[in-house]
């Protein structure tokens, strides 16, 4: 219709929009997937916390993020690796050493005055007396801690890689910083980015010019007692990510590492790669809270902080829905009460329970003889109420969500898509029976309710989250 001068509207039939079902049965699990990759090789390195404790509760955002960017770039034609950087080197690795070398002693009945910057949770003193059941001696006490510092942070490794698999994450590679030197590969790379003039000498020290490359100063990457920085590590590291034929490389650091990064980025480009090849995600804090109270986030309160204390109590799927409910730069309040609720007021149960429902009713259709087949014979033009029309609007949208969760990175696109689609169920279901006495359209409503079960259990696979058949 004109409707004034220089405007027309344009009106879709309602029929138009059940196209997208017969897309949506004959594609099932690729529906939504955007071929934008084309195989190009991707790496996503995420979690990477240092093995001197326990993984807690921010490290299970980044780990819900990263392993969700995985899926959906994965989803989209990438060829991509996962993997963990393991820094079990320097400094905090001797520290943890010292610690269990110290609490040893204290076990053997030595007096020691514990030094507060070691590690001071329990799990110091376990190691300890694990390696005291052993009768081992060393030579020096400088053996003993180096012995002590790998048989720990060989311990916290395999505790982390067993948390992160409970919490549904597989690495296709840990990787070992310590690796690094052993191989000569730090200094190898240091020696020629100097002979290319982006290293010198200075105070005894050696730099690293990224202030050519935008950073605010140039950055220490050997001290002048002869010690290697992180960032030495981190220059050898990412330039082997290269090395090994990726095209793209992707971080997920804590939000505490932002300036971080034009030193890393800076790096990149100067072992001969584009800016663009290296991008950051940065994760956020989360707020524990119980019941709306903060929790203390304290080892000695005996609180839940650790990763795997929240997932035993809440379980894998709310954990990692809840942690994608919000764009992974903004802080998120976690409420452990509202996670394990059997209710709407918790999103995992909310979305999981159209499934499930769904689920059920296709179980009762089959029981009167209405099978799947029967919907594809022909386009469900008899789906003309407005919450029909409404969830068919939001089928369309799906393809477009995932483009722009894999463009931007960003799977909380996806669980918001999500939380909106069982929204629309919702209100449908408690407005219209979907098992009718007209034959034809029960076989469309159940085309529609299927749909609706085909892309939730689709969109929280990539999110890493179940879709149970009942609850």
């Amino acid at each position: 219709e004109i409707a004034g001068p220089g405007f027309i509207n344009f009106f879709v039939q309602p029929k138009a929009w059940a196209i997208i079902l017969s897309r949506i049965h004959s594609q099932k699990e690729r529906f939504g997937s955007i071929q934008m990759g084309n195989g190009k090789r991707i790496q996503v390195e995420y979690v990477s916390s240092n093995p001197t404790g326990p993984l807690h509760v921010g490290h299970g955002r980044g780990a819900a993020v990263g392993d969700s960017v995985a899926n959906i770039l994965t989803f989209c034609g990438y060829n991509v690796q996962r993997e963990y950087y393991v820094n079990d080197s320097g400094k905090q690795i001797r520290t943890l050493g010292l610690s269990v070398y110290l609490r040893l002693k204290e076990e053997s009945g030595e007096k020691i005055d514990f030094p507060p910057d070691c590690y001071q949770g329990e799990y110091i003193r376990v190691f300890a007396k694990e390696i005291m059941e052993k009768g081992l001696k060393w030579e020096s006490d400088e053996a003993g801690i180096s012995f002590c510092a790998r048989y720990a942070a060989e311990k916290i490794t395999e505790g982390m890689r067993r948390d992160l698999e409970t919490f549904g994450v597989v690495f296709d590679r840990w990787f070992s910083e310590q690796s690094l030197y052993d191989s000569g590969k730090v200094e190898e790379v240091l020696l020629e980015l100097k002979g290319r003039g982006y290293v010198y000498e200075k105070d005894g020290a050696l730099w690293f010019r990224s202030s050519r490359y935008g950073d605010e100063k140039d950055r220490v990457v050997i001290r002048k007692e002869g010690q290697a920085t992180y960032f030495a590590s981190d220059i050898a590291y990412h330039k082997d990510k290269f090395d090994r034929g990726f095209e793209h490389v992707i971080d997920v650091w804590g939000a505490d590492h932002h300036g971080y990064i034009p030193r890393m980025s800076a790096a990149v480009q100067a072992s001969g790669h584009q800016k663009d090849q290296f991008q950051v995600i940065l994760i956020q804090l989360v707020n524990l809270l119980r019941s709306g109270q903060p929790v203390a986030m304290s080892t000695r309160a005996g609180e839940f902080v650790t990763l795997k204390d929240v997932i035993d109590e809440v379980g894998k799927d709310a954990a990692r829905f809840i942690f994608l409910t919000r764009h992974h730069e903004s802080p998120l309040d976690f409420d452990l009460e509202v996670a394990k609720k059997q209710t709407n007021d918790n999103p995992v149960y909310y979305v999981q329970y159209v499934h499930a429902r769904i689920s059920s009713i296709i179980r009762k259709g089959k029981e009167r003889g209405i099978e799947v087949a029967v919907m594809e014979q022909e386009p469900a033009f008899s789906l003309t109420e407005p919450e029909e029309i409404a969830i068919l609007k939001a089928f369309w949208r799906y393809p477009e969500v995932i483009y722009y969760s894999a463009k931007y990175m960003e799977p909380h696109r996806i669980t918001y898509f999500l939380m909106e689609l069982a929204s629309l169920f919702h209100t449908y279901y408690n407005k219209h029976r979907v098992l009718t006495d007209d034959t034809r359209l029960t076989c469309d409503r159940i085309s529609l309710v299927t749909a609706v079960k085909e892309i939730i259990r689709n969109g929280l696979y990539l999110l890493g989250v179940s879709a149970p058949e009942t609850m």
